[in-house]
């Protein structure tokens, strides 16, 4: 018995679908994080620039795995320790953002009215980020010098009407708030600004100071001055983090379907080629019956293109029977 085909009718048995779906951003799916881990060895290669953000120990968690980076970015290069404040990882860090999230022409992030000369800020990892986060759906916790002193930090966009958050790069405000019960803060000071397309956060350490002038202190004060020194800024926003023991996160992604509509009349796919449908040796059914009152068992369905080469196999929950008697109309959905 040669192989059948059957044509898929584009007009008839095709449709397409186009739906987002939300998820954990952090691995495995997690939704919240609340330890954060940092790696000796990555931290001394890149601490100049960034750190690398675990969800678990380095070295003895298997499955421990970069989350998000952290950086500290300065308009003038402070905070880094060079000879020549153009050679400034700060600086560098500030240039690369600007470049990366600022309209062409646009050198200096602004908020709240005012230049940001300095930020602290959080890019997540592409194998987390998949297409985009979920603005409104994300929540960090900021500790300081004590245990009560915490900013709860969220975006704006579910109060925003700027039209510019359509456009290709959106912008929302970085806002104190909780995404529990949907409370926000009224003291309106802006914190930042966040990018959900590129999964950027950018905090404003002037607005954390103005909060309070001490929120540092647990460690070391920022080093927002000092061009000759390096003054290791980055790490001093994870200790914050740390501290906050919260990252909650979700991502967003569209999702394409197409449905392909396989429809099975009554005079086809009656027979199986399985090997054992047939007597190997003599060619005769196995099932005496089969030769006047042919059965089969549909198990798979096979996505093949024009040169009959297969491109994709799905395979039913459970046999379908098939017989002259008997029609059938398999739905078979491919994401992508």
């Amino acid at each position: 018995m040669s192989e059948i085909y059957t044509q898929i009718d584009n007009e008839q048995d095709l449709l397409s679908s186009t739906s987002t779906v939300t998820t954990g951003m952090w691995s495995g799916g997690a939704g919240s994080m609340t330890t954060f881990h940092t790696s000796s060895v990555q931290s001394g290669s890149t601490g100049l620039h960034y750190y690398d953000v675990y969800n678990g120990v380095v070295g003895t968690n298997a499955t421990a795995s970069v989350q998000f980076s952290v950086t500290y970015g300065a308009f003038n290069g402070s905070g880094s320790r060079t000879g020549d404040n153009f050679l400034s990882p700060s600086k560098a860090v500030y240039r690369q953002l600007a470049n990366l999230l600022l309209p062409q022409g646009t050198i200096r992030f602004q908020n709240n009215s005012a230049d940001i000369d300095d930020f602290f800020a959080i890019s997540v990892n592409r194998s987390r980020l998949k297409e985009k986060m979920d603005p409104g759906n994300w929540e960090l916790h900021l500790s300081g010098s004590s245990a009560n002193n915490v900013i709860k930090l969220i975006d704006d966009s579910g109060a925003t009407t700027d039209p510019a958050v359509k456009a290709t790069q959106r912008e929302f405000n970085i806002i104190s708030g909780s995404i529990v019960g949907g409370t926000v803060s009224s003291e309106g000071t802006k914190y930042g600004k966040f990018y959900p397309d590129t999964g950027i956060l950018i905090i404003d350490p002037a607005a954390i100071i103005g909060y309070n002038a001490t929120f540092f202190n647990h460690s070391t004060n920022i080093n927002r001055t000092t061009t000759t020194v390096h003054a290791d800024n980055a790490k001093l926003f994870y200790e914050a983090i740390d501290l906050g023991k919260y990252f909650s996160s979700r991502r967003e992604e569209k999702v394409t379907s197409r449905h392909y509509f396989c429809r099975i009349t009554n005079d086809k796919y009656n027979y199986s080629q399985n090997p054992t449908y047939v007597n190997q040796t003599t060619g005769e059914f196995t099932v005496p019956s089969f030769r006047t009152e042919p059965k089969s068992y549909i198990t798979t369905v096979g996505l093949y293109n024009e040169g009959k080469e297969l491109l994709a196999v799905a395979k039913l929950s459970k046999p379908v029977l098939k017989s002259p008697e008997r029609e059938a109309l398999i739905k078979v959905r491919l994401d992508f």
